[in-house]
């Protein structure tokens, strides 16, 4: 796909343009690095789909002299993005466990009860309800995306397929009563009109009830190179800083975070209204104090990075180039939105990969947004006997190679290409 052909088919009609910082107002907002225009991540299309209308949208990121908030401007309508969604959590056994211990923890940090309403906004297929309903909380998922919702519901997870308001937040009470916790795990990273979404937590939430969401976070973006993760949903990449300010100047308070693996690195954050029960903690205290060692709250690390993306994309080239030169063929594992920024950011195409393969059934038989590589199931690694594998879900890549040690006794190598580009042996 040439530059032009790229920048034809920027549709303006499905984003807005910001010019104003989302959390504190500032319109101090400065460009720290682009990846151009580029299709929505999670828009797989079918092979009858390709060559209709599909839309891009600029991918840049800002750095607010403000608040020291990273994020997009361009925002795309939310409902090209989570009305019909094809990321399903509960295929990821990892995830799943995941969430079956951060339910344990909300049960007996918070003392839950039958008694008790825990609202998951963003709730997915119920991946975090599941093992609260286990635990006999009273629980109820509100999120966009039809389609999962249907399967959520099905499965005895009550969910609701709204956006998050304060008119859905008033219902929600009128109806359940209002909520001992709200969570909202990688869905307040996706939050345009962040004010409208914490006035619904706060017109929802019990007046000692707590907020608790999870986010990627900036600070492991940045350490590890983690630029793929950029991508149009994700329109903010929080760190603690910012976002203690903010809640202060909504009457709330952060009051703990803690760093948890998922997603190559993420931030749990809790936070109360002003005058709540819960005590600050050291962890808190703690992280704001790495981040102004770690030079977040400035400008230079981000421009760093960006220097950084461009040697990696160097050297993922050259390695890519000589397995092509040699006669050899590549596959690609893993079809997560993520997989869009990295193929578009260094210039992977079908020439370079043959195939992705992905062990959701939703992506089977789809192919990758703009690129069009299409997406199989894993035992087309195994029929076609690709020489290479490059793990697009760099963030599975101990278990895929771990479920996929056959691949390499049959004479398979894989590649890496997160933190650095590089080549198992």
């Amino acid at each position: 796909m040439t530059k032009q052909t790229v920048k034809d088919r920027v549709d303006e009609r499905v984003y807005i343009t910001r010019d104003t910082c989302r959390l504190c107002g500032s319109r101090d907002l400065t460009r720290v690095w682009s990846f151009g225009p580029t299709p929505l991540a999670n828009s797989y299309l079918t092979p009858a789909e390709v060559g209709g209308n599909e839309p891009f949208a600029p991918l840049d990121v800002y750095y607010c002299g403000g608040c020291c908030l990273l994020q997009l401007r361009d925002v795309v309508n939310p409902d090209a993005l989570f009305k019909h969604y094809f990321y399903v959590s509960s295929t990821s056994p990892s995830f799943v466990k995941h969430f079956e211990d951060y339910a344990r923890i909300l049960v007996k940090r918070f003392k839950l009860s039958g008694n008790d309403l825990v609202v998951d906004v963003g709730s997915n297929d119920g991946v975090l309800l599941k093992p609260l309903q286990a635990a006999r909380v009273r629980i109820l998922g509100i999120d966009p995306a039809e389609n999962v919702v249907a399967e959520a519901n099905a499965a005895g997870i009550h969910t609701l397929p709204e956006y998050f308001t304060p008119e859905v937040a008033r219902r929600v009470r009128a109806e359940h009563g209002p909520a001992k916790v709200i969570t909202a795990n990688n869905v307040f990273a996706h939050t345009d009109g962040i004010d409208t979404f914490v006035d619904a937590v706060k017109e929802l939430l019990v007046p000692d009830g707590v907020y608790v969401f999870e986010a990627q976070y900036l600070g492991d973006l940045i350490a590890n190179n983690l630029f793929d993760i950029v991508y149009h949903e994700h329109v903010n990449y929080y760190h603690v800083t910012p976002l203690v300010s903010y809640f202060e100047s909504r009457d709330m308070e952060v009051f703990d975070v803690e760093r948890v693996p998922v997603h190559g690195g993420s931030i749990r954050v809790y936070v109360q209204g002003n005058g709540g029960k819960q005590k600050k903690t050291e962890a808190l205290a703690e992280v704001l104090r790495a981040e102004e060692e770690q030079g977040l709250n400035t400008i230079e690390p981000y421009r760093q990075f960006a220097k950084r993306i461009e040697e990696n994309k160097k050297k993922l080239r050259q390695i890519i180039d000589d397995i092509k030169a040699q006669g050899k063929r590549i596959a690609g594992f893993g079809a997560p939105a993520k997989a869009t920024t990295l193929m578009y950011a260094f210039g992977i195409t079908g020439d370079d990969i043959d195939f992705i393969v992905d062990d959701a059934p939703l992506k089977q038989g789809r192919v990758m947004p703009g690129t069009h590589v299409p997406i199989v199931p894993a035992e087309r690694l195994y029929e076609d006997k690709v020489d290479y594998c490059l793990i697009l879900a760099w963030n599975f890549a101990a278990p895929i190679m771990a479920a996929h040690a056959d691949f390499v006794k049959k004479g398979g190598r894989f590649i890496i290409p997160i933190p650095e580009p590089r080549v198992i042996k």
